[in-house]
């Protein structure tokens, strides 16, 4: 396999999370991670006594396992398929991708409550809401409704497609699942209520390290987003500079505050969570009342936020594979010293990963250490033509 194949998993991931979303029926890494958490939670809340510091221990010990087993699996699992055949290895890369996006499924789920809006029917779009929210929803206005979708969607462009992209741009799918790992944890237990208070800390501080420079990425990129949709992207960068820390989270304000600016409307404040009312600081100006349209307006702005995002990863990942594809040629290509007409040798890389060269005339397997390949290993076949590489010497014979 080609080191260009290695590019190519995140796009085409991208590009099937956009097509066809995350169908219920197929089996998804989250739901997997879920699971994991929940078994996780009865063990560890056993074992741990029931005190503000056994359950903070605990929660530790959750924080630790979840990502590092969840990594690790997908580490295995890559290895295996790689194992097996490359080919393999490239489909399994770029399901994971594809399944650890979700822009697609955000979008739908929240022109769910768009379409029930649209309809006149409050209940339902209440119900639909409810599906991609953690605030009650049983006595939102219509008002209140449409706000917490947009807030979901604006939050979400970081967590559930921007801060993937950069973890998967940057570690492949083994780092995109450490992240999608903390950030369900976070979901799952990272809430400040009697339940979680103590048990689920060290998930959302992980939570709030990991997404921290994911979040003002997002937000920058919504702010680009708005001027190139012909939104109000000079009133995004004034919101989003002064309201960005309006939030217990130092990271939730951020994409909120750049989406409220581009849309001219207000968001966030007060709301109830588990029966409980919660104050909380509006961000943006109400210049205008907020509106069905501003859910399709706010979806928009989440896929161009998106698009910018992964032609920025792949501008980072385009270096590395021409540096990967050169000494891919390198160590199976044969080369011939032009000056002396020398034998063709081959490279390869020992155990410790430093490459070494070895001319034809070496004796297979050798006391001198010949070359690993055998005398009729791959170099062999290629052309002398090959460009001379100057200041190589075997590793074998010196010369």
């Amino acid at each position: 396999m080609t080191a260009w194949l290695f590019l190519l998993p995140l796009p085409l991931g991208f590009l099937l999370d956009l097509c066809f979303g995350d169908p219920h029926w197929m089996p998804h890494p989250v739901r997997a991670i879920g699971w994991l958490i929940a078994r996780l939670e009865r063990l560890l809340c056993g074992l741990f006594p029931k005190t503000p510091k056994g359950e903070r221990l605990a929660g530790v010990f959750l924080a630790i396992l979840v990502p590092l087993f969840t990594s690790g699996t997908g580490i295995m699992l890559l290895w295996a398929a790689y194992a097996v055949h490359p080919g393999l290895w490239f489909v399994l890369e770029t399901l994971l991708c594809y399944q650890l996006l979700a822009a697609k499924a955000l979008r739908v789920e929240s022109m769910k409550v768009y379409d029930r809006l649209r309809a006149d029917d409050l209940p339902g779009a209440r119900r639909a809401v409810s599906m991609i929210v953690g605030r009650d929803t049983q006595a939102l206005t219509e008002e209140g409704v449409t706000k917490a979708a947009v807030e979901t969607v604006a939050e979400n462009t970081s967590d559930g497609e921007i801060a993937p992209l950069l973890f998967l741009a940057l570690g492949g799918a083994p780092l995109g699942l450490f992240y999608k790992a903390v950030n369900t944890m976070d979901s799952m237990v990272g809430y400040k209520n009697e339940r979680y208070l103590y048990f689920g800390w060290a998930a959302a501080k992980l939570d709030d390290v990991l997404n921290w420079i994911p979040a003002r990425l997002s937000a920058w990129l919504l702010v680009v987003s708005a001027y190139l949709l012909g939104m109000d992207g000079r009133n995004a960068a004034r919101i989003y500079k002064r309201d960005c820390r309006k939030h217990a989270s130092p990271n939730s304000a951020q994409t909120e505050a750049a989406c409220a600016g581009a849309l001219r409307v207000q968001l966030a404040g007060d709301a109830y969570y588990f029966g409980t009312l919660y104050k909380k600081p509006t961000i943006g100006d109400n210049l205008r009342p907020i509106c069905t349209e501003d859910i399709r307006r706010a979806n928009r702005l989440l896929y161009a936020a998106s698009a910018l995002g992964m032609m920025r990863r792949l501008s980072w990942r385009w270096p590395f594979c021409l540096l990967c594809a050169w000494e891919s040629e390198f160590l199976e290509a044969g080369y011939a010293s032009d000056t002396r007409r020398r034998r063709i040798f081959c490279a390869s890389k020992d155990e410790t990963g430093t490459a070494r060269f070895f001319c034809e005339h070496q004796p297979d397997g050798d006391a001198a250490g010949g070359c690993p390949r055998g005398g009729g290993c791959v170099a062999a076949m290629y052309a002398v033509s090959r460009p001379t590489l100057p200041g190589i010497a075997c590793s074998a014979c010196g010369v």
